[in-house]
């Protein structure tokens, strides 16, 4: 193209807050210094450049004693510099290497003392994680539409466990740090340990068939499922949806340990509880000895009131029979009375009809000494009403006298003496109460013998139920 068909230079005016001048030129430009020039340019580019996301492989990689990180971070046409402060780097989760692939979230900033553009990064994941996050949202938001993570699901954990499954790998420091923890905390419980991969190809697999296998085998009443921090691809299995639905289909509480306490994944959301580290998953899995203990006398404490409680109860129940329980000299006594009675009643009964006959008698020898003037005929009459008389009386007191007789008898028969001087006897326990049976004895203890003279202290040396 001909000089002369070039565009004019634009000649803008840069804005003052921008391009602080140092001097003008007689009808130019401002004249800057190389400092103000590159804190301009530093402030144009993050201005225009906020927070960012930019990916590429790590070359030149130096973590400098200061703990700051300085890299370039490149691709197939081009690199930049860029560095990572000890504050930021120290959360970054992994330790990068020559040739890792990763993307970082930067500001675009200038070096103002070497006049360098470079990326001042304020997080950096490996490439793909961003992928990876947004698989583990699809997969939480349809669990969680299914209703895998509702509150409802969620099973109390056992009070005392006396036995705890733990999946994880045998080679794993977090078992160490569960079965420290377990042992510190409760050594009477006992551990069951269900080994698989925790990381690696078909690790999520095999994961969810050591949490079947533990379901299925019912030998413990709460399980662990855990391992110790890393990168997000490294605790990826446990994002895997099968080993979600492995935990929610198990029989037993489920408690998660994975990772950090910043670290979530699936897992933990499927879990009944979700505990930031293993070992909080062991700490809240098994109740102290000492929590232990002080259930054991709270309970202890409790059934003693409820003893005596119940013991005050039946006092007072016995007490209260006892006062009711009749004493045989009493009963003997009332049935004296009523004998007394029947005897008045008995002589009143006779006393009456023999008065009414009597009276009848002179009535009659009246009537006739009016009427018959033969008194032999008359006198001979009432003599033989006169024995008629006398026999039908003593014929009717005899029979008073045998009636009266027979309730003596019975009476003597309830009488508990005589049924005691016949070779009887009463047997009480020490609290007085009258036994019946020998389901009441009990070999080694006491009771009371009362027999027809006195009674005996004796002692019970052994109880046949039956006589054969």
């Amino acid at each position: 193209m001909p000089a002369d068909k070039f565009p004019p230079f634009p000649t803008a005016r840069p804005r003052s807050d921008t391009l602080p001048a140092t001097g003008a030129t007689e009808g130019g430009p401002p004249m800057l210094t190389v400092s103000a020039l590159n804190q301009a340019v530093a402030r144009m580019l993050e201005r225009n450049f906020p927070l960012i996301w930019v990916k590429g492989e790590i070359s030149n990689f130096t973590r400098a004693a200061s703990g700051h990180w300085y890299f370039n971070l490149k691709d197939d046409g081009a690199q930049v510099r860029a560095v990572m402060f000890k504050g930021r780097a120290q959360y970054a989760g992994f330790m990068p290497r020559e040739g890792d692939k990763v993307e970082v979230r930067t500001l675009v900033t200038l070096y103002a003392p070497r006049g360098d553009y470079q990326l001042n990064v304020e997080a950096i994941r490996r490439s793909g994680v961003g992928d990876l996050y947004a698989a583990f949202v699809q997969l939480k938001e349809r669990l969680e539409r299914e209703g895998l993570f509702d509150r409802e699901r969620k099973r109390a954990l056992p009070g005392f466990p006396r036995r705890i499954g733990i999946v994880t790998s045998p080679q794993a420091a977090a078992l160490r740090d569960v079965l420290t923890t377990l042992r510190r905390r409760a050594p009477h419980v006992e551990v069951v340990l269900y080994p698989t991969p925790v990381q690696g190809e078909g690790a999520a697999q095999r994961i969810a068939n050591a949490i079947q296998s533990a379901s299925e085998r019912g030998e413990c009443e709460v399980l662990l499922v855990c391992r110790g921090g890393g990168s997000i691809e490294d605790l990826w299995s446990f994002n895997e949806e099968v080993v979600a639905r492995a935990i929610v289909a198990a029989r037993m509480p489920v408690i998660s340990g994975v990772g950090h306490e910043t670290d979530f994944t699936i897992a933990d959301f499927a879990a009944d509880l979700r505990a930031p580290t293993p070992t909080a998953a062991a700490e809240l899995a098994a109740t102290a000895r000492e929590d232990w203990l002080a259930e054991l006398r709270s309970h202890a404490n409790d059934l003693t009131r409820s003893l005596r409680r119940s013991l005050t109860e039946k006092t007072q129940t016995v007490d209260w029979l006892s006062r009711r329980l009749v004493n045989p000299g009493a009963y003997i006594q009332h049935e004296r009375v009523k004998l007394a009675a029947l005897q008045t009643r008995l002589a009143h009964a006779t006393r009456v009809p023999l008065t009414r006959m009597r009276h009848r008698l002179q009535q009659l020898a009246t009537h006739l000494s009016h009427q018959m003037p033969d008194t032999a005929h008359a006198r001979r009459d009432l003599l033989d009403l006169t024995r008629r008389l006398q026999g039908a009386q003593a014929a009717r007191q005899l029979r008073q006298r045998q009636a009266l007789a027979g309730l003596t008898t019975q009476l003597e028969l309830l009488n508990p003496q005589r049924t005691l001087e016949r070779g009887y006897a009463i047997v009480s326990d020490r609290h007085g109460r009258v036994l019946h049976a020998p389901a009441e004895l009990a070999a080694r203890s006491e009771v009371t013998i009362r027999l027809a003279e006195g009674s005996a202290e004796v002692g019970i040396a052994s109880v046949q139920p039956r006589l054969d």
